[in-house]
């Protein structure tokens, strides 16, 4: 079995893009007690997520990100509004991902996702775990 293989099958969890392997073969592969994520970017790849076996979703970019060239324009909070309506059908959590900051998380979670990932701002400062603090208390309020 190869590195990557093993790496694989004892994963806790996956984060996969849109264009990586599908759901469907990674959860063949890792089992139903790995968490498993598809990221989205666009209704159509939102759509296509129907039926995967799959704990959330993510859609992004939110805003623009500086940490990642998606090749997607940024789709702003209406798309996370209808992200999450599109979902809440299934039971799934909407992971925002995509240039999320302090002054807009609360905002994000306000249009329906469950959570955000933030990497560029957390970065930003030079003490991440001050952000990541400052992340909490925002969103505990």
């Amino acid at each position: 079995m190869d590195l990557s293989r093993r790496h694989l099958l004892a994963a806790g969890g996956l984060a996969l893009a849109s264009t990586a392997l599908a759901p469907r073969a990674v959860r063949a592969l890792v089992g139903d007690g790995a968490i498993v994520g598809l990221s989205t970017h666009t209704v159509e790849q939102l759509d296509a997520s129907s039926g995967e076996p799959v704990d959330y979703v993510a859609v992004g970019p939110v805003f623009g990100t500086t940490s990642k060239a998606t090749g997607y324009a940024a789709i702003g909070l209406d798309r996370v509004r209808d992200a999450a309506a599109r979902l809440a059908p299934r039971g799934l959590p909407l992971v925002a991902i995509g240039g999320i900051t302090l002054e807009t998380v609360a905002d994000v979670i306000e249009a329906g996702a469950a959570s955000a990932a933030v990497i560029g701002d957390l970065l930003s400062g030079g003490d991440p775990e001050a952000r990541v603090r400052a992340f909490l208390a925002r969103l505990s309020r």
